[in-house]
């Protein structure tokens, strides 16, 4: 396995990795994402990742025009175009199980542009990617300072309040304002698009505020019985 190492700024990162494709997921600078891996290609890919760097790219098939190549370019059967913005996440826990899958956890590190995809004899995609633009992830707590903190937690309660649902109040109360608006986020039941924005969001203050709109929305829905999940 590779030695536990720190990463502090793009050029920390490797230019290539690999790819997981997968709707919906989210994963932000340091935020954790626990991922049950079954599939022979990803099971193939995890082989690879445990021998090297650890480095996994998190991205979601394309949401709108614009992704990165098609299923005919890369030469696989079943590829969808990828959205343009990933996250780096590091393998951080593994666990195999007695059925032949792996439990993981992706520790996230920092977003990044793909700048293509490349060929390749693997069974999963690998795409030389750019973190450059996003050079502000490598920096814990970078403009927490901004975030509405009382507007985020008043539309969380009220979702809450309304799903019949309820929280550890005293530990919200402890975390900073980064880790409460980037674990919300990537927990937020919301759809592909709904987390792409919250993915590309150009700073922590943008992104509070994108998901204080999105649950605003979802509250609004309510009772019309649509399932927030569903949100385009």
């Amino acid at each position: 396995m590779a030695a536990i190492r720190k990463y502090q700024g793009p050029k920390d990162l490797p230019p290539v990795m690999p790819v997981f494709p997968l709707s919906a997921a989210l994963l932000l600078p340091r935020g954790q994402l626990p991922l049950n891996i079954f599939e022979p290609r990803y099971l193939a890919m995890l082989d690879d990742v445990l021998g090297g760097d650890r480095m996994i790219g998190m991205v979601q098939p394309e949401i709108r025009r614009g992704g990165v190549r098609n299923a005919e370019e890369v030469g696989l059967p079943d590829a969808p175009r990828l959205a343009r913005v990933g996250c780096a996440g590091r393998l951080t826990s593994f666990t195999e199980t007695q059925d032949g899958r792996y439990l993981i956890t992706l520790n996230g590190v920092s977003r990044f542009h793909i700048v293509e995809e490349i060929e390749t004899d693997k069974p999963y995609r690998l795409c030389r990617i750019d973190a450059e633009p996003f050079s502000s992830d490598f920096v814990p707590g970078f403009g927490e300072e901004a975030v509405d903190r009382a507007a985020l937690l008043a539309a969380f309660r009220a979702y809450l309040d309304t799903n019949d649902m309820d929280a550890d109040w005293d530990n919200v109360a402890q975390v900073s304002n980064e880790v409460l608006v980037n674990t919300l986020s990537m927990m937020s039941p919301y759809g592909p698009a709904e987390k792409q924005a919250l993915l590309e969001a150009p700073d922590l203050v943008t992104r509070a505020e994108t998901l204080i709109a999105v649950t605003e929305i979802a509250l609004a829905r309510a009772n019309s019985n649509e399932d927030p999940s569903s949100l385009q």
